[in-house]
């Protein structure tokens, strides 16, 4: 038992025979080498951002009779708000809205978890058809006046929640304060 503790010993102990690397000549060869100061170059490198993006950042800035103020971008008269885009709303008036004008807010993938709704200056009752469509495909409605409808948009917009917006501008002068006006 001991010789074969012995013979294993002197078998570990000896280096394994090295044989030159085969170059194959359809093997890649790699020409170059990087030293450290080429790291120190790498580092260097500067990128220039056309555009910051926020991909769930969908914040209304600011309201009035005219329309809205979405993240910096001027929408006129009702829009729909989609977790990233802006859309003009055909409707004139909480009356005209129909299972048809919500058909974009269950098109979408990621499927929309809830619309908040503005009717205006005031909250309006919405029809019960379009409610039930709404329900039956698995989003939820909340129906307030515009002013609170943007306020809580943000809010779950700022929780990270899959929100979309259908809003009408309120008739009235008043304005929801943008971060920067707040500021001054």
């Amino acid at each position: 038992m001991a010789a074969a503790l012995a013979l294993r010993c002197l078998s570990r102990a000896r280096p394994a025979p090295r044989y030159p690397p085969v170059q194959l000549p359809w093997a890649p060869r790699r020409g170059y080498r990087l030293s450290p100061a080429d790291d120190e170059l790498y580092q260097r490198t500067h990128i220039s951002l056309l555009q910051h993006e926020s991909p769930h950042a969908m914040y209304i800035d600011c309201y009035n009779s005219r329309g809205f103020t979405v993240n910096g971008n001027r929408v006129f008269g009702p829009c729909a708000l989609l977790p990233h885009s802006v859309l003009q709303w055909n409707v004139g008036c909480h009356q005209d809205i129909t299972e048809e004008s919500f058909s974009l807010f269950w098109m979408l993938e990621p499927r929309i978890e809830i619309v908040v709704v503005g009717t205006g200056d005031r909250t309006e009752r919405l029809q019960f058809q379009v409610l039930r469509a709404m329900r039956e495909r698995g989003i939820a409605v909340e129906v307030q006046d515009t002013p609170n409808a943007c306020a809580t948009f943000n809010f779950l917009c700022h929780e990270g929640r899959v929100t979309g917006a259908a809003l009408i501008p309120p008739p009235g002068g008043t304005s929801l304060l943008s971060l920067g006006q707040v500021a001054e």
